[in-house]
């Protein structure tokens, strides 16, 4: 268990040595949070939420009815309940899902990740070509890695164009739905 503050807002987690980042806040997803500007008609959507940093960081500032949680893990599932509730947001809504199987909203105007990036790029791949498919016209998708190239390269294939900030040795990628298509067919 641990306490951050992330922009003058307390939060306090639960966590466990079987999830990502369990001492304190990945410092790949606090340099995605220092480049994103929610506003109150924002849908987000946090994508493999580990134990909620992301999510409910977001529904403290817009809302936790505008907000959906998802992970594969069921162990970050149910950390990212308890902590949901110990914050003060229990409506987000929290979804165990594998990518984007079981999400069914096609409307979200932010899509939020810290993929996994040590392995193969099949899991990034997967968020960022159905993500597309889930942002509304005007929404964005921001993912943060260690790697440049290869999600440079994809997200200009699907989206067309993105925008990187390079900030404490991580890439953050923010990339908008301009067209209903992706930018290249195949990806």
């Amino acid at each position: 268990m641990f306490t951050e503050s992330i922009n003058n807002i307390e939060l306090s987690f639960e966590t466990d040595d079987a999830v990502f980042s369990p001492l304190s806040i990945d410092k790949g997803t606090l340099a995605m949070l220092s480049v994103v500007e929610f506003t109150a008609a924002d849908k987000v959507l946090d994508l493999g939420s580990g134990y909620g940093a992301v999510g409910i960081y977001a529904a403290k500032l817009i809302g936790e009815e505008n907000i959906v949680m998802s992970d594969i893990n069921k162990n970050s599932f149910e950390l990212s309940r308890k902590n949901a509730e110990k914050n003060g947001v229990g409506g987000v809504k929290i979804i165990k899902s594998n990518g984007f199987e079981n999400i069914q909203d096609i409307d979200f105007t932010l899509i939020l990740s810290n993929p996994p990036y040590h392995a193969d790029f099949s899991v990034p791949k997967h968020f960022i070509e159905k993500g597309f498919n889930r942002l509304k016209i005007g929404g964005r998708m921001f993912m943060v890695t260690k790697r440049k190239d290869w999600y440079k390269n994809k997200f200009i294939a699907i989206f067309g164009g993105v925008k990187i900030h390079d900030i404490d040795e991580y890439f953050v990628f923010c990339a908008e739905k301009r067209s209903k298509r992706y930018a290249r067919s195949g990806g």
